[in-house]
């Protein structure tokens, strides 16, 4: 595997874990090593919201697993080279862990690693309404290098199922990452 295919994906506690689940799986798909870090809120949202099997089988997916207090593994380091990471879904505590650089837990401190070492990272925010201190993390976010993605259906594309809303979303998200892949999202005709 070449570093420009070596991505971090992190699945916090917000809702929409299928949101990464289905990044995991198309980046694996597309030939690309994958770190998957697991919150522990995520855990518990995965089997509620998808099953109680899913994140074991969202591990075998993975080319690699790294549990949650393991601040010591490959993915804390900025000499573990990554294309990117992408946090998907990011939830507000996670975001604002990521935004103070309060990285006491691996997917913390791999999202710092990233924007320390000035590489891509993508967080799909969701919570909704807003809060001012919610909108005050993204922006502290985005100003440190993180490029923040809510998971905001493409409506326009007149998605039929939900699996057709997350696919789209999920692909957007990994275009966000500047691969070297082809692009996954179809890009828009305009109208006609």
């Amino acid at each position: 595997m070449t570093i420009g295919s070596r991505v971090v994906v992190g699945i916090s506690g917000a809702s929409g874990a299928m949101l990464g689940i289905r990044i995991l799986e198309l980046l694996t798909a597309a030939g690309c090593e994958t770190h998957l870090v697991v919150s522990t809120s995520a855990e518990r949202t995965i089997a509620h919201e998808i099953g109680p099997d899913a994140l074991h089988q969202a591990r075998m997916v993975a080319t690699h697993c790294h549990a949650i207090e393991n601040v010591g593994a490959t993915i804390a380091s900025g000499s573990f080279r990554t294309a990117g990471m992408v946090v998907a879904p990011c939830s507000m505590r996670t975001l604002s862990a990521i935004a103070s650089s309060a990285a006491d837990n691996l997917l913390v401190r791999a999202a710092d690693v990233h924007l320390k070492e000035r590489r891509r990272l993508v967080l799909l925010t969701r919570e909704t309404p807003l809060h001012l201190g919610h909108i005050r993390m993204m922006a502290l976010a985005t100003e440190m290098g993180a490029i923040i993605a809510p998971p905001v259906p493409a409506y326009y594309r007149r998605p039929q199922t939900v699996m057709d809303i997350i696919d789209h979303t999920a692909r957007r998200a990994i275009d966000l990452l500047n691969l070297d892949l082809h692009a996954l999202a179809e890009p828009w005709d305009g109208l006609r």
